[in-house]
């Protein structure tokens, strides 16, 4: 009788740990966000269940018993952490350790999943012009670019546009030969980079340019 009882209690400490597994598998093990989006992770939420989410960016602790690591200046659980889906703002750049911890409805089975982030900085581009020059004298705009390479840019005088394709380094300088002949403003409409995409307007950069003298009539006696 006593090894009847012991199976049947070993059967049901088995149950509880698959019924935890199963639950915590849809978490992502790893994936790939930037500075300023939220992520949402979820996981299938079973009856009487509940969940504590930790973040971590060191990766030498022991993630089953030590507290998180991550401050608010670094990312913000937006709402509840006690559920069984959590939103993260992300607001600097790194790898990340988001763990979940799953209790169930008796309190006394717990288990834990550790799934990582990598945190890329958003892309942007920025755009310089040169010192003024004179009218039709080569401009030279340089771009700066944040993000992944390679980039691509589109960028505008506000009459016309250009794009620049496959940019490996930053910054990026753009040569016009022959440059404007009168004051004119770029700026960027849209920059890509590996992973995603900037629809934003940069600022916009003035190209000062001065004016060629007047032409005069020499007289010769």
């Amino acid at each position: 009788m006593k090894n009847k009882v012991s199976q049947i209690v070993h059967y049901l400490a088995l149950a509880v740990l698959l019924h935890l597994l199963q639950a915590l598998a849809p978490v992502m093990a790893q994936n790939v966000a930037r500075t300023g989006e939220t992520t949402t992770f979820t996981i299938t939420p079973q009856p009487g269940d509940t969940y504590m989410w930790t973040l971590y960016n060191d990766p030498t602790v022991n993630f089953a018993v030590d507290p998180g690591t991550v401050t608010q200046s670094y990312a913000e659980f937006i709402g509840d952490t006690n559920s069984s889906t959590v939103n993260i703002l992300w607001k600097e750049a790194g790898v990340y350790f988001f763990k979940v911890n799953a209790t169930d409805i008796t309190g006394c089975a717990q288990n834990f999943k550790i799934g990582q982030i990598t945190v890329l900085p958003g892309v942007k581009a920025t755009i310089e012009a040169s010192p003024v020059v004179c009218a039709g004298e080569t401009v030279s705009l340089t771009v700066t670019l944040t993000g992944t390479p390679p980039w691509e840019y589109t960028y505008t005088d506000g009459a016309s546009s250009w794009t620049r394709t496959n940019i490996l380094t930053s910054p990026d300088v753009i040569t016009l030969t022959p440059g404007p002949v009168i004051t004119t403003e770029y700026w960027i409409t849209t920059v890509k980079d590996k992973y995603g995409i900037n629809t934003t307007p940069s600022d916009k950069a003035k190209q000062e340019i001065n004016p060629l003298p007047a032409k005069t009539i020499i007289y010769h006696r």
